[in-house]
C-alpha cells in the first residue's frame, strides 16, 4: 500500500520471485495458476546470485487514499544484461519495456537516471501487478524502490556530486602520474596509469554513468561490461605489482603465480567475447584464489625486508581487497545490495588510487638515490680503471670484444633493414598484396619459364564496381576495409603458386601459371564472382561491391607482359559496357583483341618476296 511517505522506500520484503528453469515462459504464462502457485515470497531479498536460468518477479502495487497516483519504479540491478518490465496496459494485455546492457541506454529509460527508472502507469485504489524478467548468467540483481520524481531528482544531485568527487580525485591522480609517466619513462608508473584508468571506466560502469553519459546511443559491448573491465583491470594491478615490489627478483614462484593470474584474467575476456558470460564470470570470481594471497605475500615479504613501499601498497589493496570481496560476495547472492556496497568500491578504489600513488612516489625517491650512490661508486671505479688502463690489455681487448659485437649487431639491423626495404618495394602497405612491380617481374620470369616448357598462362585483371560510392557514403576507413576483406577472400581462392597483386585503386591481378591455367582461371573468375560479392560488415552496416574480370591468355592472345596486360584490361572493359559484375576471356566470343588483330594483320600483309 503506498501512501504520501512511500517515495524512496524499498519493495522487496513484498515481492516473490520465480525461478524459470526452462526459459521458455512468457508473459501470457503468468495467468496459468500453475505458475503462480511456483511464485515464492523474496523475503527481503534483491539478488540471487549467478544464474543460468531466467527469474521472473512478481510485485503488487496499490495506493491509499490521499497518496499521488503517479510514481516511479527503480531496479538499480545496474550492470543487468537484459531486464523486461510487464506493465498491464489496461486493456487485458501488457506493455513490455526492455532494459539492461543489452539495450541502448535511451531507450531503455523512462527517466535520465544511472539505474533503471520506469514511470507507472497512473495507480487507482484498485491493485495492479506487475512482473520483471531477468536474465544475466553473471549475476542477477533486483533491489526495487518506488519514488515520487521529486525526491529521485533530489537523490541524483547529491549523488553525482559524491560520485564526481570521486571522478575527479582519480582523474587528477591519473593525468598527475600520467605525466610523471611521460617524464620517467618507468614501467611500474605506466602499469599505474593503465590500472587507474581501467578503473575509472569500470567505476562509471558500476555506477551507471558510464552508460548513461558515455555510451548512451549503443548497448555496452563487451569490452566495457562487467567481466571485461574487472579482468583488465586485475591484469594491470597484477603487473603493477610486479613492477613495483620487484618480484622477478628473489620472487620467482610469486611472479608465475601473478603471470597465471594474469593469463586466467585473458581468459575470462576471450570466454566473454565468446558469449560464455556466466563461465567469465565465475572464472574472474575464481581467480582472486591466486592472485590476492601471491600479492599480500609478496607485499609482506618486502615490508619484512624493509621496502617502504609495499607498507603503501598493502593498506591501498587491502582496502580494494575487502571492497572486491563484498562485490564477489553480492554477485553470488551471498549479502543483497546496498547503498554500502554500492559506494564501498568506488571508494576503497579512491584510497588505493592515492596509496600506490604515494608508493610510487616513495619507489622513485628510492631509485634516485640508488641511483646517485651507483654514480659515486662509479665515479670510483672508474678512477681506478683509468689508473691502471695503461697496463690492463684484457680490459682494452674486453672493449674490442664490445665493439665488434655492436657493429656485428650494426650489420644485422642493417640487413633487417634492407629486407624490410625490398618488402616494401614490392607490396601494397594496405593490403600486404604483392605490387605492380612485383607482378610485371613475375609475369616476365613465368612468360620466359612458360616458353621454355611449352606451357600456358593466364592473367586475370579484376576491377571492383561500385566501390567510390563506399568512399563517397562512409569514408576512407570503409574503402579501406573493403580493399582489406577483398584481399584476405583473393588469398583463400587463390593457389599458392599464382601470383596475386594489387595494381593501385580498387584494380587488382590474378597470374595463373601452368598446363591448366585456362581452366583454372575460369574457375578462379568465377569462383570469385561469387565470393567477393559478399558483404564485408563496417560496424552496423553491410557494404557490397561487384567485381568485373578480364582475363587474356598466352599464348593465344598476348606473348609479352604489356600485350597480354592490355588485352585483359580490353576484356575487363567490354564487362564494365556490358553492365559490370561478370567476366569475359578473350577471343571467347570469337572476337581477338587488338594485339591479336595486328598480328594477324602484319602476317597478312605480302612479304615482296613472291
Amino acid at each position: 500500500m503506498l501512501s504520501a511517505s512511500s517515495s524512496g522506500s524499498a519493495l522487496n520484503e513484498q515481492i516473490e520471485l520465480l525461478e524459470d528453469v526452462s526459459g521458455k515462459l512468457a508473459i501470457t504464462d503468468m495467468a496459468d495458476p500453475a505458475v503462480q502457485r511456483r511464485f515464492q515470497p523474496a523475503e527481503g531479498r534483491a539478488t540471487v546470485g549467478q544464474s543460468r536460468h531466467p527469474w521472473w518477479v512478481k510485485i503488487t502495487l496499490q495506493r491509499a487514499a490521499g497518496a499521488p497516483s503517479q510514481w516511479w519504479l527503480e531496479n538499480a540491478g545496474i550492470t543487468i544484461f537484459n531486464l523486461q518490465l510487464y506493465l498491464p496496459n489496461g486493456q487485458s494485455g501488457w506493455s513490455i519495456r526492455e532494459t539492461g546492457d543489452a539495450v541502448p541506454y535511451r531507450e531503455g529509460r523512462d527517466h535520465a537516471y544511472r539505474r533503471m527508472v520506469f514511470k507507472l502507469p497512473a495507480l487507482g485504489e484498485e491493485p495492479i501487478t506487475l512482473y520483471f524478467r531477468s536474465f544475466d548468467p553473471a549475476g542477477n540483481s533486483f533491489p526495487l524502490k518506488i519514488w515520487q520524481l521529486s525526491d529521485l531528482e533530489q537523490l541524483t544531485a547529491n549523488e553525482n556530486i559524491g560520485f564526481g568527487l570521486i571522478y575527479g580525485m582519480i582523474l587528477a591522480l591519473l593525468l598527475y602520474n600520467l605525466f610523471i609517466l611521460a617524464a620517467l619513462r618507468d614501467r611500474a608508473y605506466f602499469w599505474y596509469v593503465m590500472a587507474t584508468a581501467c578503473v575509472l571506466v569500470f567505476i562509471l560502469s558500476m555506477t551507471g554513468h558510464g552508460f548513461q553519459y558515455l555510451w548512451p546511443d549503443n548497448p555496452v559491448p563487451f569490452w566495457l561490461d562487467r567481466i571485461t573491465l574487472p579482468s583488465l583491470w586485475g591484469i594491470f594491478v597484477m603487473r603493477f605489482t610486479q613492477e613495483l615490489l620487484y618480484t622477478k627478483r628473489g620472487l620467482i614462484w610469486p611472479h608465475r603465480l601473478l603471470n597465471i593470474g594474469c593469463a586466467l584474467y585473458v581468459i575470462a575476456i576471450a570466454i566473454n567475447i565468446f558469449g560464455y558470460r556466466a563461465e567469465g564470470a565465475l572464472m574472474i570470481a575464481l581467480t582472486p584464489i591466486v592472485t590476492v594471497p601471491t600479492a599480500l605475500f609478496s607485499a609482506g615479504v618486502r615490508c619484512f625486508q624493509g621496502f617502504v613501499p609495499a607498507r603503501f601498497y598493502l593498506l591501498g589493496y587491502g582496502a580494494v581487497l575487502i571492497s572486491t570481496v563484498v562485490l564477489v560476495m553480492r554477485a553470488a547472492g551471498l549479502i543483497e545490495p546496498s547503498n554500502f556496497t554500492a559506494y564501498l568500491f568506488p571508494l576503497s578504489i579512491a584510497a588505493e588510487t592515492i596509496l600506490f600513488s604515494f608508493a610510487l612516489a616513495y619507489r622513485i625517491q628510492m631509485l634516485k638515490q640508488e641511483k646517485a650512490e651507483a654514480l659515486q661508486q662509479a665515479d670510483r671505479e672508474k678512477t681506478a680503471r683509468l689508473a691502471q688502463a695503461q697496463a690492463n690489455a684484457a680490459e682494452l681487448q674486453h672493449s674490442v670484444d664490445v665493439r665488434t659485437a655492436e657493429l656485428a649487431a650494426t650489420n644485422e639491423r642493417l640487413r633487417q633493414r634492407e629486407q624490410a626495404l625490398q618488402h616494401a618495394a614490392f607490396h601494397d602497405p594496405l593490403t600486404e598484396l604483392p605490387n605492380r612491380r612485383y607482378l610485371v617481374e613475375r609475369c616476365e620470369t613465368s612468360l620466359a619459364n612458360a616458353r621454355r616448357q611449352n606451357e600456358a598462362i593466364a592473367l586475370l585483371l579484376i576491377d571492383l564496381d561500385h566501390f567510390k560510392p563506399i568512399n563517397d557514403k562512409h569514408g576512407h576507413d570503409a574503402g579501406d576495409l573493403m580493399l582489406q576483406q577483398i584481399a584476405l577472400r583473393l588469398r583463400e581462392h587463390v593457389r599458392s603458386g599464382d601470383a596475386l597483386a594489387r595494381l593501385g585503386g580498387d584494380e587488382f591481378a590474378v597470374l595463373v601459371c601452368g598446363a591448366d591455367a585456362e581452366e583454372h582461371a575460369r574457375e578462379i573468375a568465377n569462383r570469385l564472382l561469387i565470393e567477393l560479392a559478399k558483404p564485408v560488415r563496417y560496424g552496423a552496416e553491410r557494404l557490397t561491391v561487384t567485381i568485373s574480370i578480364g582475363v587474356a591468355l598466352y599464348p593465344q592472345h598476348a606473348g609479352t607482359f604489356t600485350a597480354l596486360y592490355k588485352a585483359a584490361d580490353e576484356m575487363l572493359y567490354r564487362v564494365k559496357t556490358r553492365g559490370r559484375s561478370g567476366s569475359a576471356v578473350c577471343g571467347e566470343d570469337g572476337e581477338l583483341s587488338t594485339s591479336a588483330r595486328l598480328h594477324l594483320d602484319v602476317l597478312s600483309v605480302p612479304s615482296g618476296l613472291l
